[in-house]
């Protein structure tokens, strides 16, 4: 596909219900790189093998994922939106590269390097529970990020050593044939990334198990959000909106005027927590309310969301294609 913006990739792991840390922190920021760059997103299916076993959680997952990224505003007439699965030639291109990839890149990728050391941790052998899927998933993620002439990667810190592994690999692979075979992709490293206060003030995480579901009904939104910890302020007392995660949450859906307004109240006393919860619920399912509608309904037609997957994948493919015709070329195999 000829185009004259830059090209964006962006992976998605179906790993659970998406919640509003992730609607923020990922999901709206991901969204806006459309407006920018000829944008690409996929649905990491095969990645996720390596953490979910159980078939109709795995289908289950990527259903509500894709369903979730299409209701909060992904427009697939406008970028490609695909499931890694649908494209053959990610695995393909994987066992290409894997010949150019040495064994020493993967011994320091930071997920192995973890799952070693918590073996040694536990005086268990190194390699102790870890699959060929684990070692190499920073090859598969190069072989997505390759494939398709990506220009930038947006990730955080945490992220940055699979695009730094990609450069090495696609490096490797044009020194070898001496020619751009492979585009050399850089990372857009994310610093600002939001950190959105889960119900127990942490970090919002599933790991944590303090998130509002994104998706959830009204009347469990209401139950979920009244189970914010709080301090034992009454509700004479004077309060700081800056201390509190219910107004951190607050600020995320309301317009200026209205955060000035509440802010006032938690200054001025007089307001308790169950009050301030129920502006913030207010607020919330404001947003929230018509991005559920449209998932619902997207969930309600799982054909209908096959078929656009499937959309998105034959527009891929072109291009995955070509990107291993050249190597397939180059390599002297076609």
């Amino acid at each position: 596909m000829e185009t004259s913006k830059k090209i964006s990739l962006t992976g998605i792991q179906p790993t659970g219900d998406l919640h509003v840390g992730n609607y923020f922190g990922a999901i709206k920021p991901a969204l806006e790189l459309s407006k920018t760059y000829d944008a690409r997103y996929f649905i990491a299916d095969y990645h996720a093998l390596n953490s979910m076993k159980d078939p109709s959680e795995l289908n289950a997952c990527i259903r509500g994922v894709a369903a979730g990224w299409l209701a909060a505003g992904l427009d697939p007439d406008k970028v490609i939106f695909y499931r890694q699965s649908s494209i053959p030639e990610v695995f393909e291109l994987t066992i290409m590269i894997m010949a150019f990839t040495s064994k020493g890149l993967m011994n320091r990728a930071h997920a192995y390097k973890a799952a070693v050391q918590a073996n040694g941790e536990r005086g268990e052998d190194p390699d102790a529970g870890v699959n060929m899927g684990l070692f190499t998933y920073p090859a598969l993620m190069a072989a997505d990020i390759v494939l398709f002439d990506s220009d930038v990667v947006p990730v955080g810190m945490d992220q940055a050593q699979h695009i730094e592994i990609a450069q090495d690999i696609a490096q490797s692979v044009n020194a070898a044939y001496k020619k751009a075979i492979l585009k050399v992709p850089q990372a857009a490293i994310q610093k600002e990334v939001a950190v959105i206060p889960g119900l127990d003030g942490r970090k919002m995480s599933k790991s944590y198990g303090n998130t509002i579901p994104l998706f959830t009904g009204e009347k469990e939104l209401r139950k979920t959000i009244m189970r914010i910890v709080t301090n034992s302020q009454g509700v004479e007392e004077a309060k700081d909106p800056e201390t509190s995660q219910i107004y951190s949450l607050y600020k995320l859906f309301a317009s200026a005027e209205e955060q000035a307004a509440l802010a006032g109240r938690y200054r001025a006393g007089g307001m308790g927590w169950g009050e301030a919860k129920e502006e913030l619920f207010q607020v919330m399912n404001r947003e929230l309310a018509p991005m559920r509608e449209r998932y619902n309904a997207i969930m309600a037609d799982p054909q209908g969301l096959d078929a656009i997957l499937a959309r998105g994948a034959e527009r891929a493919r072109p291009i995955a294609a070509a990107t291993v015709a050249r190597f397939r070329k180059a390599s002297g195999i076609d």
